[in-house]
């Protein structure tokens, strides 16, 4: 899961601000209680270490999830 859906799984608005070429450029707003979903939801992920020895050892990525999903975590 990337970072900008981990955002609107906490609850919080993705708002694409405007596209140059390739390059979006994006604003997230949202209640604290969003922000504190979506903090606890980043600090459940993987390190990028972590998920590079996953794939090291050929876990399939697509099997298992490699971040909890936001809205399953509740404060």
């Amino acid at each position: 899961m990337d970072i900008i859906d981990m955002a609107r799984v906490s609850g919080m608005t993705v708002i694409l601000d405007g596209r140059i070429g390739r390059e979006e450029y994006q604003s997230v707003c949202g209640s604290l209680s969003a922000l504190q979903r979506f903090a606890d939801a980043v600090r459940h992920c993987p390190a990028p270490s972590e998920i590079h020895r996953r794939r090291q050892a050929g876990v399939n990525s697509q099997a298992r999830p490699l971040c909890s999903r936001p809205g399953n975590i509740r404060g």
